[in-house]
């Protein structure tokens, strides 16, 4: 019999409720990107959620946050109030920005181990005070106004970013359809040559693609971008975009599929994420120029 999502989705949730603490006070389980979200009032379980979740962890063998349910989190200009009282004076806090879509405050400090605390103890305490869940970052040494940009984006469009996070997560653990025994690569650029990265990934009911580049250096456009004309490649049975890393050759021209219609997930690390954003907009402001001169 061919499971469902809704099956599968079921007994998730059953099985997170059956060995959850009964005073938990569970609002709400969502599927977020590669994460199972489980949103409480209880506001204890935030600062012990790396024991409450474990046995569900091993049970389940997927990724678990514990998240305070947006009822009992304390408004952001109150919660930013405690959290510069709590943290002490010394961690030199230089900035504090909320994210509403996951209920965590990001608080960059240039002494984050001051701001941590002892054993956690400042975390456990804003924790506490605030229901918001704290990650604390080393502040950059320069002003960085990709930086800022990204945060205000997250913060302002943090209900899109829900939805978002919940389609994906849907996608991620729907149940699978077919077992292929087979991995099909289809490379649209980069082999033989030097630049324009992007490697088609087919398995089953599955299509990724992994890095999406140009040829800074090519000089006939033909040979500047990948060859998205292939007949295996279809955007709208794209599954997700992998950035391996932030040069323009593995990531310059991944604004070119939102444009044309993807909606879904790009994957990539934290740094990449921010540098990839850089180089392609120092690459449309260098390419703009020439055009102007040109």
């Amino acid at each position: 019999m061919t499971r469902t999502y809704n099956d599968v989705s079921a007994k998730i949730r059953e099985t997170i409720v059956e060995h959850m603490p009964k005073d938990a006070e569970i609002t709400r389980i969502e599927f977020e990107g590669p994460r199972l979200a489980i949103y409480v009032r209880n506001v204890n379980l935030l600062s012990e959620q790396s024991y409450v979740v474990t046995e569900i962890v091993n049970l389940l063998h997927k990724r678990i946050v514990i998240r305070s349910d947006q009822s009992i989190r304390l408004p952001e200009r109150e919660a930013e109030g405690y959290i510069r009282k709590l943290i002490p004076t010394e961690a030199e806090v230089t900035g504090i920005n909320f994210d509403p879509s996951l209920g965590e405050v990001v608080v960059e400090a240039k002494k984050p181990g001051v701001a941590i605390g002892k054993e956690a103890s400042v975390l456990q305490q804003v924790v506490k005070e605030t229901r918001w869940r704290p990650r604390i970052l080393r502040a950059p040494p320069l002003h960085s106004k990709i930086i800022s940009s990204t945060r205000h984006i997250l913060h302002t469009e943090s209900e899109e970013r829900s939805r978002i996070l919940r389609d994906v997560g849907e996608r991620i653990f729907r149940p699978t359809f077919s077992k292929a025994g087979y991995v099909r690569l289809v490379t649209l650029g980069a082999f033989r040559e030097v630049g324009r990265a992007a490697m088609l990934i087919q398995a089953g009911d599955s299509t990724v693609l992994l890095d999406c580049g140009i040829n800074p250096g090519a000089q006939d456009p033909s040979h500047a971008y990948p060859r998205f004309d292939a007949d295996e490649f279809d955007l709208e049975k794209l599954d997700g975009v992998v950035i391996s890393h932030a040069h323009l050759d593995h990531c310059g021209i991944l604004p070119f599929l939102y444009k044309y219609g993807y909606d879904g997930p790009i994957y990539c690390s934290e740094p990449t994420q921010v540098l990839m954003t850089l180089h392609q907009l120092d690459y449309l402001d260098v390419h703009s120029r020439e055009g102007e001169h040109s």
